[in-house]
């Protein structure tokens, strides 16, 4: 007798529901298992946070606009999808970033890597830092490393390794500009492991980074991997018709996968099915109700929504596993993207963007010159400047009306960057408590949420609110999980 196949529900068309969708399908094909895999999304649109606008010429990105190449899995998923040469490298003659600091916008010494200085000369000439932070940075090579297991907060972290002025004019503006966050409060264990590992390892940051850069660079430190082979990409990369392409061929990759969009997913229940012989696994089914009055079951149900999302929705089921999904904090963010014609800005815009320190009082975080980073995403006429606001420190600002927003952003620019020309397209893209915190002690609390978990077979959550914020670290989880969901059918 032929059984029917099993039922997966994903709650979720975000980068990391779909990533997870396509994983169930290549694995499940692998193992010749019927599957049944449907995703459930709220919006009237997939992809989550990962928006792509394209007008007059430009291409604006209204979420992320590109991803870290140090961490493979989102190139290799691009490969996979057959979409490996729409790869873009950023603009090597503009690779210079710039710190505002008492008003002037000054070079980040060339070499810093995620905040950790690995050319000398450079970081000497940098007039950024102050002479005694230079000398407090260097004391890196000589400081023990910690005893101690316990997690740390970032700004702990890189006070202790190199020093307050690195913390003020490097550190912390880098990570506000990537987590919104604050370093007071935010978990070096969870956000940057691959410091912890670094002290581990060398003892010290600056000399396990310069080690690390030279493995990166040098082909025959690579094992058995020639360098005629490897691809050059540089650190940031994007897709040269805009990221949005990513989520569209992962649609267009998957053969049975039903994605339902505009279907709000109120709670979720337990229960037997009426005939045994429908759940011959002996796996309990899940009933899904839907806000349109739709109810659908499934045999497992992936949740790859916001964890307050997740918490609202699981709450009647277990309220415990709720309780701490509401734990994990999240900070909203909005990307102002204005456009210039190239003969109304004087400013040369030599290099990527800049980041705004939380000592200047700014009312923007950062700003990416986005025609100098990217190829292909204005005409040659124009520049296209994305400026970043609210955050930890400016979360209200976010409310802002368009009008209102528009003209402090101006405004900002104006003092930093003496623009004073009329923009000819603005765009305003609002993310309402998109941008989860990992927060001092969020470790322990993944532990403490499987935990609560295990007591729930066949329920599984992914996505950027767990191991990782990044669209990488969202493929690699979602692979991850369809792996423990397949293993759980037995598949």
């Amino acid at each position: 007798m032929k059984t029917s196949p099993k039922k997966v529900a994903i709650i979720g068309g975000g980068i990391a529901g779909l990533a997870t969708a396509y994983s169930l399908e290549e694995k499940a094909a692998r193992k010749e298992k019927p599957i049944s895999i449907t995703i459930l999304e709220r919006d009237n649109r997939i992809g989550g946070n990962i928006l792509t606008a394209r007008e007059d010429g430009f291409l604006i990105e209204g979420g992320p606009d590109c991803f870290l190449s140090e961490k493979p899995w989102a190139i290799k998923l691009c490969e996979k999808l057959g979409i490996g040469n729409s790869l873009l490298c950023t603009n090597d003659e503009y690779r210079r970033t710039f710190v505002l600091w008492k008003g002037r916008l000054c070079e980040l010494p060339e070499g810093v890597i995620l905040m950790i200085p690995t050319r000398l000369f450079p970081f000497v000439r940098s007039n950024l830092l102050s002479f005694k932070g230079k000398v407090r940075a260097a004391m890196d090579f000589f400081i023990p490393k910690r005893r101690s297991e316990g997690d740390e907060s970032l700004s702990e972290f890189v006070r202790r390794r190199l020093g307050q002025d690195i913390l003020d004019k490097i550190a912390e503006p880098l990570v506000a500009g990537i987590h919104a966050g604050n370093p007071d409060t935010m978990s070096v264990k969870s956000t940057f492991p691959k410091f912890i590992k670094l002290e581990e390892e060398y003892g010290s940051l600056i000399k396990g980074m310069i080690i690390r850069r030279k493995m990166m660079h040098n082909p025959y430190l690579r094992q058995g991997v020639s360098g005629r082979d490897l691809p050059q990409y540089t650190m940031f990369m994007t897709l040269k018709g805009g990221l949005d392409e990513l989520p569209q061929r992962i649609v267009k990759g998957m053969k049975g996968t039903t994605i339902l969009k505009n279907k709000e997913v109120l709670s979720i229940e337990k229960y037997t099915p009426v005939i045994p012989s429908y759940d011959k696994g002996g796996n309990k089914l899940y009933k899904i109700y839907l806000k349109d009055g739709e109810i659908f079951d499934s045999h497992a149900v992936v949740f790859a929504t916001p964890s307050y999302e997740t918490a609202k929705i699981l709450n009647r089921l277990n309220s415990p596993l709720s309780e701490m999904l509401n734990k994990i904090p999240y900070i909203s963010t909005a990307t102002v993207s204005l456009a210039y014609r190239k003969d109304s800005i004087s400013h040369t815009m030599n290099g990527f963007g800049f980041v705004v320190p939380r000592l200047e009082k700014r009312k923007i975080m950062a700003a990416t010159w986005v025609s100098r980073k990217f190829s292909c995403r204005s005409p040659d006429d124009s520049f296209l400047i994305k400026c970043f606001v609210g955050g930890y420190y400016n979360e209200g600002l976010v409310s802002l009306g368009d009008r209102d927003m528009v003209s402090m952003v101006r405004e900002e620019l104006r003092d930093i960057m003496g623009i004073s020309a009329d923009p000819v397209l603005t765009r305003i893209y609002r993310w309402e408590k998109a941008m989860p915190q990992y927060i001092v002690g969020h470790d322990e609390m993944l532990s403490i949420l499987d935990t609560r978990l295990s007591g729930l077979p066949g329920i599984f959550i992914t996505g950027s609110a767990y191991r990782g914020v990044g669209i990488p670290d969202c493929i690699h989880d979602a692979d991850s999980t369809a792996e423990k969901v397949l293993h759980f059918l037995d598949v």
